[in-house]
């Protein structure tokens, strides 16, 4: 157990005795990225909060690239935190690729989840046939390209981008920020593990109550995959934020935390 939570940076806080609500964080980020959410429901909730192995204060020497070549070993270390903090019935909110593994996890062991919040998910990111994920074939190898060139600049490009609002530059500057601490030999082999990923068809066999939370001027994952999403979970709920970008999490919190708050209530 205490190997789990230490190479995981896990942390657990608020009430738990109450609906456990558990935060994983997006590519670049860290659970730091929840600071404006997580906190809003530790009075009535316990809140597990983590680091994606790689990211933050995760161990990073546990960063296998045969278990983390896909989606399904970020799986794997969801599961094993909840079986390490001995909770059940978890609500778990993932942010962008963290949506993809957590509805994995739901899918391997639905008996742990009570719901999924899918804050700006997408199941495959470039386009295929009548699917539209966003970017075509080249526009994802260009993207990986200019990653591999260097990690650093990509991300000073790429992070305001991603994040929207460019009235609010400081946000901008905060992702950035947060691109540029991790590891950037993990963050390349993640970024090609969560670009080139597709788990379209695993939708269809999410079987716990589910909240797609969607931005409008997503470049990342545009309005029509939100619809996809919601479309392929049977009896999921599908909500169009007044937010903008991709990181609802840090530019429009509120917002978020109105809608977790009304999804689990």
């Amino acid at each position: 157990m205490t190997d789990v939570l230490r190479r995981n940076n896990v942390s657990f806080v608020g009430d738990p005795t109450k609906p456990v609500l558990m935060f994983a964080h997006g590519f670049g980020c860290n659970q730091e990225t929840w600071n404006l959410v997580a906190p809003h429901f530790e009075a009535d909730h316990g809140v597990i909060l983590f680091d994606h192995v790689g990211a933050g204060g995760s161990d990073a020497s546990a960063y296998d690239r045969g278990k983390y070549d896909s989606l399904d070993g970020y799986a794997s270390d969801v599961l094993e935190i909840i079986d390490a903090l001995g909770v059940s019935d978890v609500i778990f909110v993932g942010h962008s690729v963290s949506a993809m593994i957590g509805v994995l996890a739901a899918n391997r062991d639905p008996s742990k989840f009570r719901g999924l919040v899918l804050v700006s998910p997408s199941p495959r990111y470039t386009d295929q046939g009548s699917y539209r994920g966003g970017f075509t074939q080249h526009d994802i190898e260009s993207l990986l390209d200019a990653l591999d060139a260097n990690y650093l600049g990509w991300s000073r490009d790429t992070a305001p981008l991603i994040m929207g609002n460019p009235d609010r530059p400081a946000l901008g500057g905060q992702l950035t920020d947060s691109f540029c601490r991790i590891d950037p030999e993990i963050a390349r082999h993640f970024a090609r593990v969560t670009f080139l990923s597709d788990n379209r068809a695993d939708l269809p066999f999410v079987s716990v109550p589910t909240l797609v939370l969607q931005c409008s001027s997503d470049v990342i994952a545009p309005l029509a995959v939100g619809q996809y999403v919601h479309a392929e979970i049977e009896g999921s709920r599908f909500t169009l934020l007044n937010a903008t970008g991709h990181v609802p999490i840090l530019s429009a919190p509120d917002e978020v935390v109105a809608e977790i708050r009304s999804f689990v209530a």
